[in-house]
């Protein structure tokens, strides 16, 4: 009789290949023929090429004769570990192939091991999610012969996620259940434009309340990335991919670390002329602050995040000198750059994010106040910007303000947390108080206005009057403000920020995670 173990490991790589085979070659050519990628194909992708170290391979459903395997089906849940710019990760994806990725095919153990796992070894997860991953269908009741409490195995670790390692969800089919709720855990969160769908109960389950609606018009991307359920939506797996790459690569593996520094590929003194004339001189006038973004960042560095979605309040992750940051600003095209009740809600993640994992915030404002009017009140927006302040106040990470325009109001002294070192900086349009002069003036001088022979003369007079005090210089006269600059100056002095405050930023868990 041979010693040799030869016989064992031929029988491994067949099951390993049996369990290749997935849902068999007709799911294959389903799943593809609907535009999607094979889980094993998403792996490939998004990893570094030959990192993926699968784990569980060989679980599934087997079949025997006798001590005879004859045949073999895996498991729909992969998992393992990879790296992503040689940086290890968790990879974990739904194989929709075999029973359309519901949980009365899988293992559950293998989708709680990729939690515990990136969990315990401080490093980045991600989930490819396309199914249901909870319960599984009704059929499976009959299976079982029984029904049961529902309870989700291992949800400790996805809530500590959020508090520890970064998370990363894709939803890349019809995502419906436990799979929704695992894609909106996270910390950054992708649909694919006409291949993605999420929802909590699908078309079938809907149709019995009395409402006829196809997956697409239930759970589409156009649906979610603008109501706030995920961050973007892309047009491809491959753009989705690319952005968790990019993503990723301004945060630390886990808040036990810092956020790496990558080697500075833009001059930090670099001074853009056209800042000068960026704000219009008309109050009335818009402009678009993205290029004012693009400009005072480390150039190609800015990733947007959550563009569709509380569009008044502009998020997302850049460069200085290298450094990662967060960048908050408005956009002065929607409501103004007002705070909706929405904008708000994205506002305290986005700060709960730079919190968890230790990233400075630039904050460029202009801030005309909280949105108001009936749709306003009716959308409880002071309670959702009042948690949008108290999140700021929070906030212990480094903090640059750079007033471009307008503070006014609640919302506007949400531009930092005014009990901390003011470092903030203003350009010479900034314009700022209570409340705006346009509306103000009706509101402060009402009985004399009424009272006046001439209201329109009198208001003229008034405004003039007004605007003489609301030169930005009569505010630093006064040490209100702390430092005007020449707009071409804000990307030297947010390197110098970015630099300045770097040691002052320290690894460890924050008082508080980021919350879905």
């Amino acid at each position: 009789m041979s010693d040799s173990w030869k016989p064992e490991v031929d029988e491994l790589r067949r099951r390993e290949e049996l369990a290749q085979r997935m849902g068999g070659a007709d799911k294959i050519e389903r799943q593809r023929s609907g535009g999607k990628l094979t889980v094993r194909e998403r792996i490939t992708r998004l990893l570094d090429d030959g990192s993926f170290h699968e784990i569980g391979a060989l679980a599934g459903r087997a079949t025997y004769e006798g001590a005879e395997l004859t045949d073999f089906m895996a498991a729909n849940f992969v998992m393992g570990r990879g790296r992503i710019d040689q940086r290890a990760v968790v990879v974990g994806g739904d194989d929709f192939t075999v029973r359309g990725g519901a949980a009365d095919a899988s293992i559950f153990q293998k989708q709680v091991m990729a939690e515990q796992m990136a969990n315990e070894l401080r490093i980045p997860l991600v989930r490819l999610v396309d199914g249901t991953g909870g319960g599984g269908s009704v059929k499976s009741l009959d299976t079982m012969g029984r029904t049961y409490v529902p309870y989700n195995p291992g949800w400790d670790w996805v809530v500590s996620n959020l508090a520890t390692v970064p998370v990363v969800a894709l939803a890349l089919g019809s995502v419906a259940g436990l799979g929704a709720a695992r894609v909106v855990s996270s910390h950054y969160s992708l649909m694919v434009k006409g291949i993605s769908q999420v929802f909590v109960a699908g078309p079938p389950v809907v149709a019995r309340l009395g409402e006829q609606v196809d997956k697409e018009g239930l759970g589409g991307s156009h649906i979610h990335a603008h109501n706030g359920v995920v961050d973007d939506e892309v047009d491809t797996e491959d753009e989705a991919f690319d952005r968790t790459r990019r993503f990723l690569s301004f945060l630390p593996s886990s808040v036990d670390a810092l956020p790496p520094r990558l080697e500075p590929n833009d001059d930090p003194d670099r001074r853009d002329d056209w800042l000068l004339s960026a704000i219009p001189k008309s109050r009335r006038a818009v402009y678009k602050v993205r290029p004012i973004i693009e400009s005072v960042v480390d150039a190609g560095s800015f990733l947007e995040i959550g563009a569709g979605y509380g569009r008044s309040a502009v998020t997302g992750l850049a460069r200085l000198d290298g450094w990662p940051v967060a960048v908050l600003s408005s956009d002065a095209y929607i409501y103004g750059g007002g705070w909706t009740a929405e904008a708000s809600q994205k506002i305290v993640r986005f700060v709960d994010l730079a919190e968890t994992f230790h990233l400075p915030v630039v904050h460029l404002v202009d801030q005309p106040g909280f949105v108001i009017g009936t749709d306003a009140e009716t959308a409880a927006t002071i309670r959702h910007g009042a948690r949008a302040l108290a999140a700021i106040y929070q906030a212990t990470v480094p903090w640059c303000s750079v007033i471009l325009r307008r503070v006014f109001g609640v919302a506007g002294a949400a531009h930092q947390n005014a009990s901390r070192l003011s470092y903030r900086y203003a350009w010479p349009s900034g314009d700022w108080g209570s409340l705006p002069l346009e509306g103000g003036i009706e509101a402060a001088f009402k009985a004399q206005l009424e009272a006046a022979e001439d209201p329109g003369a009198l208001r003229a007079e008034i405004e003039a009057r007004m605007n003489l005090v609301r030169s930005p210089f009569r505010t630093a006269e006064a040490f209100i403000i702390e430092d005007i600059i020449d707009p071409r100056d804000t990307r030297p002095l947010l390197c110098e920020f970015a630099n300045l405050t770097a040691d002052l930023r320290h690894p460890g868990p924050s008082r508080f995670g980021l919350r879905p």
